[in-house]
């Protein structure tokens, strides 16, 4: 099953399709910004049973009336089939669209990253026909940001760079600058960069701290995300209040139990009985408070 981490680390550059352009820059390689860009099928089957599709593909038309194909894929962890496949895609879409095709491999981990990065070869040893160099995205080289400054001038940028680095030790300083630099962002700008930031995240720890962030800081977005968070608050408020409400009237009955056999209750007793909150407590006392001699024997530890 496809994670959504790996769903993110793909479709953002479907939603920002000028972001490989500063990716470009980051790696080392000077592809310059896009007039347009436009979705493209991703499925790459012949007419046999053997199915292939790339993650996401883009054409990218640019100013000067040249245009490539750009395959992005998202790699998990290292995968000695995958090299062969991507050969197959990059072959495939030059014989198909007669565009020269380009390939960006994202990872959420170095070691994946520094594996897709190596050149892969087709043929005998002495005489390779193909060689494959995919053009790698991952925490081996996208940059760090945690200057919220800078992460405005780039909010997707940002985003592919926080998710790439899901496993940093400094996750929490590199989320809390990116959702510090969404603040005053419009919600149509801001919602699909919070969604994709919760997918990339996919159920690392990093997760959490997100919806935590996405709860305190972006609270007043309207995003899914956003409205998730509030209905599991709205739900833990009502529970929270059905248990004060179940506290309350066991505490009544305790006093009124009390009252009824005579047993004189102090002041700080009595507000020991109110003020108590845990359900398994007050059930010891209302089950001792009909024998009680003294408020002391329905405290008393036993």
């Amino acid at each position: 099953m496809v994670s959504s981490s790996h769903e993110a680390m793909h479709r953002i550059f479907q939603e920002y399709p000028g972001l490989f352009s500063r990716v470009s820059e980051v790696l080392g390689v000077a592809i310059g910004p896009p007039a347009s860009a436009t979705v493209m099928p991703t499925d790459l089957t012949e007419n046999r049973p053997l199915e292939r599709r790339v993650d996401t593909l883009l054409r990218i038309d640019m100013e000067d009336d040249q245009s490539y194909l750009l395959a992005i894929e998202a790699q998990g962890k290292k995968d000695p089939e995958k090299p062969a496949s991507w050969m197959y895609y990059l072959s495939y879409l030059q014989a198909k669209y007669k565009l020269p095709p380009m390939l960006l491999v994202v990872c959420q981990d170095r070691a994946t990253a520094e594996w897709a990065a190596r050149p892969f070869a087709v043929g005998h040893p002495q005489s390779p026909v193909l060689t494959l160099q995919a053009l790698v995205a991952g925490p081996h080289n996208m940059p760090v940001i945690k200057d919220v400054a800078e992460a405005r001038k780039d909010l997707a940028l940002t985003t592919l760079a926080a998710i790439t680095h899901a496993g940093d030790p400094d996750i929490g300083v590199i989320l809390k600058t990116l959702s510090t630099a969404l603040r005053d962002v419009p919600e149509t700008i801001a919602d699909p960069i919070v969604e994709l930031t919760a997918q990339g995240l996919g159920n690392r720890p990093a997760a959490q701290q997100w919806r935590n962030l996405v709860a305190v800081d972006l609270s007043f977005y309207k995003s899914p995300l956003s409205e998730e968070i509030r209905d599991e608050g709205r739900a833990e408020g009502r529970e929270e209040g059905r248990e004060e409400g179940r506290a309350e009237g066991i505490a009544r009955s305790i006093l009124l139990l009390l009252a009824q056999v005579g047993v004189d209750v102090s002041d700080e007793a009595r507000e020991r009985i109110t003020g108590c909150t845990d359900l398994d407590t007050l059930s010891r006392w209302l089950l001792r408070a009909p024998t009680a001699a003294s408020v002391e024997d329905v405290f008393a530890e036993k």
